[in-house]
């Protein structure tokens, strides 16, 4: 090793290979010459980093609105990221999120979702990764979504209906291919031991699915659906129409002051049942009197009870649990 001697006695030497015996302002160049080197080293890494490789895979579980994408990705030793795009055409136009797929050696399987698709429509999509290098872009592949599957939805309406009116069962034939399409009405009137059984004919969805069956005097609480005449028919859920017991309620005077006798006949017969006379206070009813229903006639029951009264409004709510019918009110009674 040689020394090279300042001008000046007690200086330091700076001595050639290494830190060791360096000045201040050597181990300064040295720390500099070290930087200069690793950012050397770090360039040429990048610059021998080499594009992702990627492979478009197949669509999965594929539906009407969605899909699962597949593909592969080999990173190649550099931290690479990947998405899909997708689209009706192969001008795509739309973009999965992005993922990280590391920075391996080897090939690695990648999926992502896409959402929001239309039914019965081809769509494009490839593979994009992405590292130091630069892009890769995958081959184009297409997949079909699916048609919506049918489904029915109903409504029947007035729910309750007073007993011998009028209801209409209408509702939705929805998803693909749901115009003009045949549907038919079912009913399982009470007890419901028969089943459901065919009520008419079938009718015809109009071009939104949208179909409508009017009934006449019902008499009994029924079970109504709606199924299509297809191979595999699609069945609607149950909707439940309550036939209430209709309530002719009156008031009279008696001899006695502050008593009325409340009175009435109730179609069809429900002999035996509680029958309650009510006081409408600030919107609740407060019992006064009650009776039981007696035999009037083949089709209908009566009922007639005094009870103490005051002005105000007043109903008669008769209580029915055969399951024939269900439970009802009267009209209001006004006593001044």
């Amino acid at each position: 090793m040689r020394s090279f001697s300042g001008v000046g006695a007690g200086r330091a030497s700076v001595v050639e290979g290494g830190p060791r015996g360096r000045s201040s302002r050597a181990a300064s160049i040295w720390a500099a010459a070290l930087a200069l080197a690793a950012t050397a080293f770090a360039c040429s890494t990048a610059a021998a980093a080499s594009l992702p490789t990627v492979s478009t895979g197949g669509a999965r579980e594929v539906s009407y609105g969605s899909a699962v994408l597949t593909g592969s990705v080999k990173p190649n030793g550099a931290d690479a990221s990947y998405y899909f795009q997708f689209g009706v055409t192969k001008a795509y136009g739309g973009q999965t999120a992005i993922a990280d797929a590391g920075a391996g050696v080897h090939a690695v399987s990648v999926r992502l979702p896409v959402t929001g698709l239309q039914p019965l429509t081809v769509y494009h999509y490839r593979l994009v990764a992405v590292n130091s290098a630069g892009a890769s872009i995958g081959r184009d592949a297409t997949l079909l979504t699916t048609k919506v599957p049918l489904s029915l939805q109903i409504l029947a309406s007035p729910n309750p209906v007073l007993f011998g009116g009028s209801i209409t069962v209408q509702g939705t034939l929805s998803g693909t291919g749901n115009g003009n399409r045949a549907v038919i009405l079912q009913a399982s009137s009470f007890p419901f031991t028969a089943g459901f059984q065919n009520l008419g004919n079938a009718e015809l969805t109009n071009a939104t699915g949208g179909f409508s069956f009017p009934l006449l005097g019902m008499t009994l609480v029924t079970q109504f659906r709606v199924v299509t005449t297809t191979n595999k028919p699609v069945v609607s859920p149950v909707a439940v129409e309550g036939v209430a017991v209709r309530i002719d309620s009156h008031v009279a005077a008696t001899r006695r002051r502050h008593f009325a006798r409340i009175f009435g006949t109730v179609t069809p017969a429900e002999n035996g049942m509680q029958v309650g006379i009510l006081r409408i206070t600030h919107g609740h009813g407060v019992l006064v009197g009650g009776t039981l229903l007696h035999p009037r006639d083949a089709a209908s029951s009566k009922f007639s009870r005094v009870v103490p009264v005051g002005p105000g409004v007043y109903r008669v709510l008769v209580r029915v649990t055969s399951g024939a019918q269900i439970s009802n009110y009267g009209g209001p009674l006004l006593i001044r």
